[in-house]
């Protein structure tokens, strides 16, 4: 089999996956973004998390030209990114019970606030008592997540629960269980993963709809412009300054 052959399958399977979230999560992914509306009208604060890849779409949503600047990045040390070395260490501080309170306890998180949670698996200690506890300081959370993994799988908290069964609103990605689209007689291993351009596309519809709804109320959505055009730095300062009680990473 050619390589544009295999290309042409990956390309296919991942559009196949964007049209299925489109149509069977526009509810879901307008309720988001509502919130999220919702939570900068009302002076509210809006933070994103991710571990290993799925730390992937958190980063993307934040600081970035055409996105929400009150988004701000929950770090995790260790867990963010494929830096720590060795990497898997990584993938076990994701399993340590009592991180996340430890994390969240010592963040800017308060009541009121929206926290996105993103866990393709939903299934390890982290992401499962991130929301737990999140919630239980009167945060919002958005889990995106594939739910497959909560009936394909067992979970690794002590609760026996996943990401999805703590959040407010669930974003369900449709990843199969493994995440790799593509399978030949002559690799041992499935291959070719989608996960991380479903999820940033999940979250960028959810921001567009959240800019839509601030619009709509007659609000400017504080959105930032790329630092590459014309008076993109001045604009992206001067929004930076009108909110800056709200954005954690200029300080």
């Amino acid at each position: 089999m050619g390589d544009s052959k295999l290309a042409d399958q990956y390309f296919d399977a991942a559009i196949g996956l964007l049209r299925r979230v489109r149509d069977e999560e526009a509810e879901a992914v307008a309720a988001a973004g509502t919130l999220l509306a919702d939570t900068v009208a009302a002076g509210g604060r809006l933070f994103a998390f991710g571990a290993g890849h799925s730390s992937l779409a958190a980063q993307d949503v934040v600081y970035r030209a055409g996105g929400l600047a009150l988004m701000n990045l929950l770090a995790v040390p260790g867990v963010v990114g494929v830096d720590v070395m060795p990497a898997p260490l990584g993938s076990a501080l994701e399993r340590v019970d009592g991180l996340a309170s430890a994390v969240l306890d010592s963040s800017p998180l308060r009541a009121g606030d929206v926290l996105v949670i993103i866990s393709l698996s939903g299934r390890n200690a982290l992401p499962v008592e991130m929301a737990m506890h999140a919630r239980a300081l009167g945060v919002q959370v958005i889990g995106v997540t594939s739910v497959a993994y909560a009936t394909e799988t067992t979970s690794r908290h002590t609760s026996g629960t996943f990401l999805k069964d703590h959040c407010d609103i669930v974003l369900d990605s449709k990843i199969a269980v493994g995440d790799a689209e593509l399978t030949l007689d002559t690799v041992p291993a499935p291959f070719a993963p989608a996960s991380t351009v479903v999820t940033t596309a999940l979250l960028q519809a959810v921001l567009a709809t959240a800019a839509g709804s601030l619009a709509d109320r007659g609000l400017e959505p504080p959105l930032l412009r790329s630092g590459n055009v014309d008076g993109g730095h001045e604009w992206n300062s001067r929004v930076m300054e009108q909110y800056r009680d709200r954005i954690f990473y200029r300080h």
